[in-house]
């Protein structure tokens, strides 16, 4: 009993990881899709690769957060066969839930991840106005990072 209550308390983020043999936690990109309820998962590839884009971009290695893998799903005869998956980090998952359609109930999945809503992020100052807290000894660093400040 205090398993089915453990799990009626979980975010869904939560009741769908998995840990592989080595102990590690991930989440199955198939799984994903469904939770994000989109229709077909070739319809929920595009997003992962936008996630992946994501990823490159802040300089993460993107095999160390989406690994394609096969899993076994059941079929309609009861039968399971193997289809293509893509195991995902904590990480992949987050920049999937960003990269995901909004109309698929992103902001709900955020929200039980324990997430930041973009509306209650601080605003931060602009470019310019840092510039100009810059000390002038600090600019020159910042053009040349190779020279030392003496």
């Amino acid at each position: 009993m205090s398993n089915e209550l453990d799990k009626k308390t979980q975010t869904i983020f939560e009741q769908i990881k998995r840990i592989d043999e080595n102990g590690n936690e991930y989440w199955s990109a198939r799984d994903m899709s469904k939770v994000l309820e989109y229709s077909e998962y070739r319809h929920f590839k595009a997003v992962i690769e936008k996630a992946k884009k994501a990823c490159k971009n802040s300089n993460f290695k993107i095999e160390d957060h989406f690994e394609d893998v096969l899993e076994m799903v059941v079929i309609g005869s009861g039968a399971k066969r193997k289809t293509e998956s893509v195991k995902l980090s904590r990480y992949a998952y987050y920049l999937i839930v960003q990269n995901a359609d909004p109309n698929k109930e992103v902001r709900k999945t955020i929200e039980e991840i324990g997430g930041t809503m973009p509306e209650e992020l601080p605003s931060t100052d602009s470019i310019k106005k840092l510039e100009r807290r810059v000390k002038p000894s600090d600019k020159n660093l910042s053009k040349n990072p190779n020279k030392l400040s003496e």
